[in-house]
């Protein structure tokens, strides 16, 4: 898996949720499609790119995502 690829679609995603009002709904409905959508490598993978590389390059969604509900994505 390209983790530049994950990211730029992670963040397409994270596009997408943040036009509704409530942020904590956009950051469930990031993590909620992450989990439903990607099959497990690719959240894998993307989970490996943030240890290694942090999440300055991810929208702000998916980072909030990732590290408050990395356990249900993973």
């Amino acid at each position: 898996m390209d983790p530049s690829n994950l990211v730029r679609m992670a963040n397409r995603i994270g596009e997408f949720f943040d036009a509704m009002p409530d942020q904590a709904q956009a950051v469930d409905g990031v993590a909620t499609h992450l989990r439903k959508f990607w099959e497990p490598r690719m959240r894998r993978a993307l989970l490996s790119h943030v240890d290694d590389h942090g999440m300055a390059d991810l929208h702000v969604l998916v980072a909030e995502a990732l590290s408050t509900r990395r356990d249900q994505i993973s």
